[in-house]
């Protein structure tokens, strides 16, 4: 596992962009970057804390959350709200999101400010439709993380790390979901991110767990990839072949308050590449 950058309060929300590089956040200290082909960091938005997940958009920029999920344009100021924290009368932010086949998203809102200290509660898993309306689909999510879809888009899995269990959902033609069932309970860290395997597998950092646990399409345990520091946040597929595995780290437990890093590895198996966000808006 190579050390691409260091230096960062919590690392998150890595997003593969085709030809450019490793879109990341720093969720602490503010900002989206991009690590380009060449290993170059650069700043791509500046001051903007509490991102926890990144997403393309179709019309050449990014879906960022935080206090809400805003589309931000690579071109100039151009910015969209497209979820705010109204969707429910609980919501006070917003963490992991992703896309399905069809351009839709599917985001994780929080109840309880994460890094606060307040008391945990529940909160939703929500999508937003491509007209932009949302829609609510299950709650009770003590800890929203990772979402990532099967390679068919029948099946949605979901991290829930306070509940120690990744969540699956069977996915209906509507894009809403049916009741969740467990996927895989989790032990020794908590399931952070994921990404998903062009071979249906799911692969799933482990916070405070030193580690990505690699699973089956059944859940059973294929293999774990040791990491050099404990809070492990979430992985992404990269490279041309998307055979690059991309671990992003926070800094917690580390040997300082600013050791959040960028690892890579090659894998062989690819990953699913991640359809752009198609959400219209003024």
């Amino acid at each position: 596992m190579e050390l691409l950058a260091t230096g960062y309060g919590l690392v998150e929300g890595p997003t593969w962009w085709h030809q450019h590089g490793l879109l990341f956040s720093d969720v602490i200290n503010g900002g989206v970057y991009l690590l380009d082909l060449e290993n170059k960091t650069k700043v791509v938005l500046e001051h903007r804390k509490g991102i926890g997940g990144i997403v393309l958009h179709e019309k050449n920029g990014m879906v960022v959350g935080g206090r809400n999920l805003s589309y931000k344009s690579f071109e100039g100021e151009r910015s969209a709200i497209l979820l705010d924290e109204h969707v429910t009368n609980e919501a006070v932010g917003f963490n992991d999101f992703t896309t399905d086949n069809s351009g839709r998203i599917y985001a994780g809102s929080l109840a309880f400010s994460v890094f606060g200290g307040g008391e945990p509660k529940p909160g939703q898993l929500h999508m937003i439709e491509l007209d932009g309306s949302i829609h609510t689909l299950s709650d009770g999510v003590m800890l929203t993380n990772g979402l990532g879809f099967s390679p068919d888009n029948k099946r949605l899995y979901h991290s829930d790390a306070r509940a120690g269990v990744v969540r699956v959902y069977d996915v209906y033609k509507d894009g809403k979901l049916s009741p969740w069932k467990p996927f895989v309970l989790t032990n020794n860290g908590h399931a952070d991110g994921l990404a998903v395997g062009e071979d249906g597998s799911v692969w799933v950092a482990m916070a405070y767990g030193s580690r990505v646990d690699v699973f089956e399409p059944d859940g059973k345990l294929r293999l774990s990839l040791p990491v050099p520091l404990p809070m492990v946040t979430s992985v992404c597929f990269g490279g041309g072949d998307l055979k690059d595995l991309y671990v992003v780290t926070g800094s917690r437990d580390g040997p300082n308050e600013n050791c959040g890093s960028i690892y890579k590895m090659r894998v062989d198996v690819a990953g699913l590449p991640i359809t752009e966000a198609k959400i219209r808006f003024g």
